[in-house]
């Protein structure tokens, strides 16, 4: 998908959740589904962050997204419950969610980390995804045509020493996509995937190969396409699927 040309306002109407929409490939696939038409609801820990990307947005005459901080390892399901009825209230629907945001402390084996750091991975990179799909299920099924997207990396495709329970969390994200398509194939208008981007010049690159030539790297701009496509009406019916980049 990587040479997907999406139509001019492909996404035009839609109102689509980015999590991580403060940097990375969350903040340029904010931008990139602003630009084709959707309302974007931008979801993220740091407010200043997420109002720089609410400010490129505007300034390119797009249309206004709407900031909703929040910190994923403390949020709970009331939480969730609530931010869902309040797209419902401002919004009135949800097309989209893209799982993006992410958590990672370091690379490392895994008989030094601890309980701690292992539990924070899964609640920011499995459990916080999970909740907040749950969460905005009714609001994704009474949608004509609705996609979730989640990014993986390729430490959960192809297990590697090291990345303890950054990639496990990873493995168990990629898992749950599938069960959640499983599950929701009685909601052919809900469809939910996974894209692999592989390496970009992203701030967790940086964290984790710090030895690289950042510049080096594809942008992140270089695998909206595939973005765009499973987001967007031209993917209807594909679903459970892992794209890689």
């Amino acid at each position: 998908m990587k040479n997907y040309q999406a139509p001019n306002q492909h996404l035009k109407d839609r109102v689509i959740l980015v999590t991580g929409a403060g940097q990375g490939i969350g903040k340029t696939a904010a931008l990139t589904f602003a630009q084709q038409g959707a309302t974007v609801i931008l979801l993220g820990r740091s407010t200043k962050k997420l109002e720089a990307t609410y400010d490129e947005i505007v300034a390119e005459k797009n249309p206004e997204p709407l900031i909703f901080p929040m910190d994923l390892e403390k949020a709970n399901e009331d939480d969730f419950k609530a931010m869902a009825e309040g797209i419902y209230q401002s919004l009135g629907r949800l097309d989209g969610i893209l799982h993006n945001a992410t958590h990672f402390d370091n690379l490392s084996p895994l008989e030094i980390q601890t309980m701690e750091q292992f539990d924070r991975m899964f609640r920011v990179n499995v459990t916080a995804p999970f909740a907040l799909t749950k969460a905005c299920l009714p609001l994704l099924t009474r949608a004509a045509d609705a996609s979730v997207v989640f990014t993986s990396n390729n430490s959960a495709q192809d297990h590697k020493a090291y990345w303890g329970s950054h990639g496990i969390s990873k493995v168990a994200a990629d898992a749950m996509m599938k069960t959640w398509a499983l599950e929701l194939e009685k909601h052919p208008n809900l469809r939910l995937n996974t894209i692999v981007p592989g390496g970009l010049q992203s701030p967790q690159r940086k964290k984790t190969h710090p030895g690289e030539v950042h510049n080096n790297l594809a942008t992140t701009e270089s695998v909206m396409p595939t973005y765009l496509y499973l987001m967007g009406s031209d993917a209807k019916g594909i679903s459970g699927q892992v794209f890689n980049c």
